[in-house]
């Protein structure tokens, strides 16, 4: 998306006041698509094409409420929708929640808390009376240096499809429409409105569809085609993936409509599934060009070059979409004024929403180092600490930098239209000094090149937090010389030097790093780094979330949804400067080519550590298959149900994140191993408790590119229950 102008003064209302306001939150039972799409015709059959075509077409660049608006109707009535980002809350409003990214959901490996953040979120657009939140994003970490890669959910399949899933519930539960996004292969920000993804049928399938197969079994109701080519068509006139994959073999009832300013014809667009245009104009940067759609969908219609029956199918999809989440039962009127924000009426919906934005950044802070246990810390047995790099402060720049497009202070957010303005930032200076409290000194300094101050300050504490950060975003803004896309995997800001200065100057160092993804780490074996601790993208709590880990108050049990590479060149993708992209890695993406070419990582996928231990057992499991009544070796579908015990076996309470992983028969022809299973389970000390697998026909198959189906192969299987992809604690093999 592109970036308006905001002016100080609208920017400046972000710090209006923050009292909660009690939302009216009452939970929503979408209809079925069957009982959705009958009172879909009853309306729309009284329709003319004009209105059919109107509720289809935006409105226009900065000509709305909202970043995207549709046209209504009246006589028969339906109203204009608002669509606005972004994944992890509300963009351009004020008195709204600034919460985890999905990176940051994705790492707590949780389904609770995601369901709860999606929650939250509902109601937050549903507060300000937005029809459609323009998320989840579920497009993949192929390569680290990838700019959006923050806002969905890393390198796994089924990790994102966890995600995604739990994300379109619990928005859809409050009466708004979520948006799976964006549809498909658009893993990069470098020439993503040019370049052609090119993958194979398979890779397709078992990768890059995954999430949006479980949006759509959670009843999506929408989904945002992409900017890129795809085999050399693009997405939002792809046939192939429009029509025959996703409402044919997906069975996807929803509407799609484009990014902002991705659609690039009328005819082909529609024929081949496009159904609505965003934001409307051919040419966002020139409000004279028209629209692809409106007039020109008309006449197209009546030209015979597209089908009336097509356009009350559009219309019917959308209609549908906004009966299915009953929003014609009382929904909200639009309060937001997304480009003249000081005229927006005062609507607080934060309610208490920062305590789960607290609890989630605790949740998804992943411990990487820990060594004789120096974390957690007793304030009480501390007499100073010292609080040392730019990423630990905050700045009023901060709250006037157009959707986080700059730099110099504590990372909470990457940049671009994924973000939301903060309300607040505790950032992790406060957080600490107010968990250490009074009696604890605590100095600081935000200079990351002056080495010398920094080991100064550093060398008398107890305990020396150093912090550094790497960001990444859209490409729309260009940040410290990145396009969006990262243009390597170092830390910013000095960040090795500043904090080997340190290092050397104090023997209790905890690093604390804030990415967007993974970063080189050649300081990592200093004697003195005690503790790494990685928050990743906490939002507005990011300081209170980060005390909580550090002084006990939670128990560390985020994951890594990546891999961390000792050698950047250990990543088999790279960010291409050319026009075609070649998938070429298949199915080897993250730390399934890790696994395949023997490269031992820094951190593995699914990795993190514990205040306590945690020790697995008594490992069950059973398999049980139909075969084909004429083709006996055909197995028709299968379950598994797996069984583990797992035991703290530690000092205090915690949770452990256990991780089923998939082994296929060699014929399969598929990775050493896949993520298809977990569970976060919490334990009291000494307690033990039982956690249970299963495997279906979706986590079984494979995508067979001759009888373009899903098969499940037969041959011997593993499967491997461990704490991290290379952590693997008990495993049982199973023949189908």
């Amino acid at each position: 998306m592109h970036l308006p102008s905001l002016s100080t003064t609208a920017i400046t209302l972000l710090f209006a006041a923050n009292a909660a306001t009690t939302l009216v939150e009452a939970k929503v039972k979408p209809l079925s698509w069957d009982a959705a799409y009958n009172k879909a015709e009853a309306l729309v059959s009284q329709m003319s094409l004009e209105q059919k075509v109107a509720i289809t077409t935006g409105s226009g660049w900065m000509k709305g409420a909202c970043v995207g608006n549709t046209y209504g109707t009246t006589n028969p009535d339906f109203p204009s929708l608002c669509l606005q980002d972004a994944p992890l809350g509300i963009r351009f409003a004020s008195n709204v929640t600034s919460g985890v990214s999905g990176i940051n959901a994705a790492a707590s490996f949780d389904r609770k808390a995601i369901r709860e953040r999606a929650e939250y979120m509902g109601k937050e657009f549903k507060g300000k009376g937005v029809h459609v939140q323009l998320g989840p994003a579920m497009n993949f970490m192929r390569d680290p240096r990838g700019g959006r890669g923050w806002e969905a959910g890393g390198e796994d399949p089924f990790l994102m499809g966890v995600l995604a899933e739990e994300t379109v519930k619990g928005i859809q539960e409050q009466g708004v429409i979520a948006t799976a996004k964006h549809f498909l292969l658009n893993e990069q920000e470098t020439n993503r409105h040019k370049s052609s993804s090119d993958v194979d049928s398979r890779t397709l399938h078992e990768i890059y569809l995954w999430p949006f197969a479980r949006s759509v079994e959670a009843d999506v109701g929408s989904i945002m085609c992409a900017y890129n080519l795809a085999n050399a068509t693009y997405a939002c006139e792809n046939d192939y993936l429009m029509n025959t994959v996703l409402k044919g073999e997906l069975g996807f009832k929803g509407f799609v409509h484009s990014d902002w300013g991705a659609t690039h014809s009328t005819a082909k667009s529609v024929n081949n599934g496009l159904d609505m245009t965003m934001p409307g104009d051919i040419d966002m940067n020139n409000a004279n060009t028209g629209t692809y759609f409106g007039k020109n969908l008309t006449d197209a219609v009546e030209a015979g070059e597209v089908p009336e029956e097509r356009a009350t199918d559009m219309a019917m999809r959308i209609v549908a979409s906004w009966y299915k989440m009953k929003q014609d039962k009382g929904h909200p009127e639009t309060t937001l004024d997304s480009f003249h924000m000081e005229k927006a009426p005062y609507v607080n919906v934060q309610s208490n929403h920062k305590k789960l934005v607290r609890e989630m950044g605790a949740a998804s802070n992943v411990l990487l180092k820990n060594v004789k246990n120096t974390l957690p810390i007793d304030p009480k047995k501390v007499k100073k600490i010292a609080v040392i790099g730019s990423d630990s402060i905050t700045d009023p720049k901060l709250f006037n930098c157009a959707d986080h497009g700059c730099t110099g202070y504590t990372l909470a957010q990457g940049w671009g239209s994924g973000t939301t303005y903060y309300p607040y930032i505790v950032d992790p200076l406060a957080g600490l000094t107010n968990a250490f409290g009074k009696k604890v000194a605590v100095e600081s300094t935000a200079d990351d090149w002056d080495l010398k101050k920094a080991a100064e300050v550093a060398k008398d504490s107890d305990y020396a937090f150093v912090f550094s950060n790497a960001d990444s975003g859209e490409e729309y803004i260009t940040v410290d010389g990145n396009v969006g896309d990262r243009n390597n995997i170092t830390l910013w800001h000095n960040g090795d030097n500043l904090i080997k200065a340190v290092a050397d100057a104090n023997k209790n160092t905890i690093v604390v790093i804030h990415a967007v993804g993974p970063v080189l780490m050649p300081w990592i074996n200093h004697p003195n780094i005690k503790a790494v601790l990685w928050p990743g993208l906490p939002g507005q709590e990011s300081g209170n979330s980060l005390a909580d880990v550090v002084t006990g108050k939670v128990n560390p049990s985020g994951r890594l949804p990546y891999t961390i590479a000792k050698r950047e060149e250990d990543y088999n993708a790279g960010i291409s400067q050319e026009l075609v992209i070649p998938y070429e890695e298949r199915l080897l993406m993250g730390y399934k080519w890790f696994d395949h070419a023997k490269i031992e990582p820094l951190f593995p996928f699914g990795y993190g550590l514990s205040y306590t231990k945690f020790d697995y057992s008594k490992l069950s499991v059973k398999a049980k298959a139909s075969y084909d009544k004429k083709d006996k070796k055909t197995i028709k579908d299968a379950t598994v149900k797996a069984s583990i015990s797992i035991k703290n076996a530690g000092h205090v309470e915690g949770a452990e994140i256990v991780q089923a992983y998939l082994s296929f028969p060699k014929s399969a022809g598929s990775p050493p191993q896949q993520l298809r299973g977990f569970e976060k389970v919490f334990l009291k000390k000494g307690k033990k408790e039982t956690v249970k697998f299963e495997l279906t026909k979706t986590e079984l198959s494979i995508w067979d590119e001759g009888t373009e189906t899903w098969v499940i192969p037969s041959g011997k299987f593993t499967i491997n229950i461990g704490a991290s992809s290379r952590d693997i604690r008990k495993s049982s093999s199973f023949t189908l």
